[in-house]
């Protein structure tokens, strides 16, 4: 099965469009990994946290509604201790703030390319 090229330009594009959601709720400690040269499943993390489950909806529900694209697949929403937006080339994952510290994501991607956002 042959992948189709990816447009970097609309990753970007996308990307930036998830940050600006994110923080528009508050999202907290939010970074972007750069991981397109450490794996061939996405090209970036989008990593953000929240202290209450009504708030991790509130980031979710924004980057969903404000986003082009609708999610390939949604993991989490449950639950909201843990969300995955997966938009193929960008994969969010928005935690509540014990479990982001309890499975430090950001750390087994130590290598990839970092850029941190704050409202």
């Amino acid at each position: 099965m042959t992948q189709k090229p990816k447009n970097t330009n609309s990753t970007t594009i996308l990307v930036d469009n998830i940050v600006e959601c994110a923080l528009d709720k508050k999202a907290e400690k939010l970074i972007v990994l750069d991981v397109k040269n450490l794996t061939s499943f996405t090209d970036h993390f989008v990593i953000c946290s929240a202290n209450t489950e009504p708030q991790i909806k509130a980031i979710c529900d924004n980057i969903r509604k404000g986003t082009p694209h609708k999610p390939w697949h949604i993991e989490g929403y449950e639950k909201l201790s843990w969300v995955l937006l997966d938009y193929i080339d960008t994969v969010v994952h928005i935690f509540k703030t014990e479990e982001r510290d309890y499975y430090n994501i950001e750390n087994l991607w130590s290598d990839a390319p970092k850029k941190e956002y704050t409202y």
